[in-house]
């Protein structure tokens, strides 16, 4: 499940992702220029897939505090004596 801020980082890079896919297609449809066209469309594409798997330096505190609390706040096993 996405939070806010994995929201506002894919905002962040379609900022910079749909001009350059637009203008790609603009090169490679109109100006008949296939070769800008499809590299600015792949940088697009691009931007958009390591903004999704890239781990930056940043997120590496928020990584290390979702493994400890996963490791130390597991679910209690119930006990079938309990069920009433």
């Amino acid at each position: 499940m996405a939070g806010i801020i994995d929201t506002i980082k894919l905002a962040g890079t379609l900022v910079f992702a749909i001009p350059a896919a637009l203008a790609g297609l603009d090169f490679l449809l109109i100006r008949d220029d296939p070769g800008i066209g499809l590299t600015l469309i792949g940088l697009a594409i691009g931007l958009v897939v390591i903004q999704h798997w890239l781990t930056m330096p940043t997120d590496v505190p928020e990584l290390v505090a979702n493994r400890v609390v996963g490791t130390v706040a597991k679910e209690p096993e119930s006990d079938p004596d309990d069920d009433r």
